[in-house]
């Protein structure tokens, strides 16, 4: 009996849709979990990301050192990356703030927007990069797959082909926004 084959997701800075999408396969994700064990994620108990992963799905932007490391990590522990929706793929709103200097934009928030006599928290708050990019200027990503958040359709696709040992042929499957 062949090994399954071992999934890898998380999430850096976004909203967490993609994995919504990721849920909503509903009963379709029975027969990938036929195939496939998802072995870190949001709804696994593991605190670090293991050795030996074959798909990673990584959706967000990286904006943070924690988001950076994590990217990095993942990379380094698995086979094939997949930057999973338009976060991942091109920065969409977590670059939004780019244009705005990360201490201007902290202050902002944390001073202006709150009790002024708090500070900026800095205890258990990851440092922001200077800019959120999309996971390919951190790290090297095999397959981008866009939208927001991609269609559950299209994530199964992705991963019943990978899963088959092919690398999905995107073409005009799918699409930003």
């Amino acid at each position: 009996m062949m090994d399954k084959a071992k999934i890898g997701t998380c999430w850096l800075d976004g909203c967490s849709g993609c994995h919504m999408s990721l849920l909503d396969m509903d009963e379709s994700i029975v027969a990938v979990l036929e195939q496939a064990d998802i072995v870190f994620g949001p709804l696994v108990d593991a605190q670090e990301w293991p050795e030996g992963v074959d798909v990673a799905i990584i959706e967000g932007a990286v904006s943070s050192q924690d988001d950076l490391k994590l990217a990095k990590t993942a990379r380094a522990r698995s086979k094939f990356v997949i930057a999973l929706g338009d976060c991942a793929v091109t920065g969409n709103v977590p670059s939004m703030r780019n244009g705005i200097p990360t201490r201007a934009l902290l202050e902002r928030i944390y001073v202006q927007g709150a009790n002024p006599s708090d500070g900026v928290p800095t205890d258990g708050v990851p440092a922001l990069l200077k800019n959120a990019v999309p996971l390919q200027e951190a790290i090297k990503v095999d397959l981008h797959v866009p939208g927001c958040p991609p269609k559950p359709g299209a994530i199964l696709m992705v991963l019943s082909e990978l899963l088959e040992g092919r690398v999905p042929d995107l073409g005009s499957k799918l699409r930003f926004g």
